[in-house]
């Protein structure tokens, strides 16, 4: 099983949405590796993967500015 989100608000979107990281990974073109990469902290996603994954998980809401909320 693949870890859940280090934020809590992504990993309620994802539950909510009922998609796998592989579905996240095919709405925004990437791998589902790299999706829980990103997810998890592991990898900082540029901004337009970080705007892909808002839009793909339908977070509306403003993101905070802290360590686990910044993009490469």
């Amino acid at each position: 099983m693949a870890p859940d989100p280090q934020c809590t608000a992504l990993a309620a979107a994802k539950d909510k949405s009922g998609l796998s990281y592989a579905d996240i990974g095919a709405k925004i073109g990437k791998s589902e590796q790299h999706v829980i990469d990103i997810c998890t902290g592991k990898a900082k996603p540029t901004t337009s993967e970080f705007d892909a994954l808002a839009k793909a998980l339908n977070i509306k809401s403003s993101v905070p500015h802290d360590g686990a909320h910044t993009a490469a």
